[in-house]
């Protein structure tokens, strides 16, 4: 039997990875090893290990790494923490595999500690890129880290290939959070009124915002540019906590001092998987910066409107309009999102992340490959036309230097 580990940090990648973990599960040639970091383990962020063990999982390591604080120096250090504890978790059980998501700095932290234990990585969602978010760097390293690559879509491949990966490890599985469009139970409007404690009079506007981490000092000023052209809104308005990122709780204070003053605004801990893509099955528009409005929001057609720098350079679908921080910008956005017109226009769209099987294409290649030194060996491909222009560029850019 072949142990996968998973490492899993915060809400977020839980309800991507959540397919993939119930198909490693049911395989009998499999055994699921969970590792539960970051977010998941703090009661501000909802001390979401509970919805974990809601779902049915074992817990397999704790790994406590986040301070108190959400300065660059307290993430930094966390990053350090998490090292420590992924290490040790480790030397006490050792995967096969380690299966890690995306471009998280826990997540970095659990990937980077396996290196050298010569476990073999297996990494989702690689090759994206979010040039306003630290997150960028972190994504691409875990890249180079690793020795086989889920990508959502063949841009995303060829760019894990430019990274130097060789392109028999780099598969195209799709994202995987949209094969829990097939699966989960719905919630009814009038569960949703009851989770999110409002009744919904008109659909609802659901709002992602996290740091733009490359930016991490205009975070009070854009945020507030988007509370004051949400503050003119009419729809009721669902927030969503931010990531634990740098200056978070300054956006988590900015809501909370929103939502006291608007009464058709409410802001919540944490949806869950069920609840959250329930509430966009019936959302009038997503607003914000999230992942979510990029990659999943599409298989819903909802119009999403994605503020800032944040997601920039990521593969998106037809129902992303991109504005920049300034509240007019937003206005003329929110304008078009919320135009009917434009929502019967995303009938029948195509989701370039995929159609919902990535699972079954991800829980297949974790059981076949074979895990033997020249795996873990790995060797740097460079492709054709950098080798073939590589000198010469290298002298002109010398030269211009």
């Amino acid at each position: 039997m072949r142990t996968i580990g998973v490492v899993t940090v915060g809400r977020s990648d839980f309800g991507i990875y959540l397919p993939v973990l119930r198909a490693i599960a049911a395989d009998p040639q499999l055994k699921l090893h969970l590792i539960v970091s970051g977010a998941h383990l703090s009661p501000e962020f909802g001390w979401t290990v509970r919805d974990i063990t809601a779902h049915g999982f074992e817990i397999g390591e704790q790994v406590d790494m986040l301070l108190s604080s959400d300065t660059p120096a307290a993430i930094a250090k966390s990053m350090g923490m998490g090292m420590i504890g992924f290490a040790q978790a480790y030397a006490r059980t050792r995967p096969d595999i380690l299966l890690v998501l995306g471009d998280r700095f826990e997540m970095h932290a659990a990937a980077a500690a396996a290196v050298p234990f010569k476990i073999p990585l297996a990494h989702l969602h690689g090759g994206e890129v979010t040039e306003g978010a630290i997150d960028d760097a972190f994504r691409h390293a875990i890249t180079k880290y690793s020795h086989l690559h889920f990508v959502s879509t063949a841009g995303h491949a060829r760019r894990v290939i430019q990274l130097g990966e060789d392109p028999r490890r780099v598969i195209v599985s799709g994202a995987p959070s949209l094969d829990n469009l097939r699966s989960i139970r719905y919630l009814t409007q009038a569960e949703l009124e009851e989770r999110c404690g409002m009744k919904f009079e008109r659909p609802p506007l659901v709002v992602t915002y996290h740091p733009v981490t490359l930016q991490h000092e205009q975070t009070d000023w854009q945020v507030q540019q988007l509370l004051d052209a949400l503050a003119v809104q009419p729809h009721p308005i669902i927030f969503t906590k931010p990531n634990a990122d740098t200056n978070g709780r300054v956006i988590i204070e900015r809501i909370e001092q929103f939502v006291k003053k608007h009464p058709r605004a409410r802001l919540v801990d944490n949806l869950g998987t069920e609840a959250f893509f329930s509430l966009m099955r019936i959302a009038v528009a997503m607003v914000g910066n999230s992942s979510s409005g990029i990659i999943e929001a599409a298989s819903f057609e909802l119009p999403v409107l994605n503020i800032g720098l944040r997601q920039a350079g990521r593969e998106r679908s037809q129902n992303v309009v991109d504005v920049g921080n300034l509240r007019d910008e937003i206005d003329g956005g929110l304008a078009q999102v919320l135009d009917p017109g434009f929502r019967r226009s995303l009938i029948g769209m195509t989701n370039v992340f995929g159609s919902g099987n990535a699972a079954e294409i991800i829980v297949e290649h974790l059981k076949r490959v074979r895990l033997d030194d020249g795996f873990v060996m790995k060797r740097f491909h460079d492709a054709p036309k950098i080798r073939e222009d590589s000198s010469s560029t290298i002298q002109e850019a010398s030269a211009a230097a």
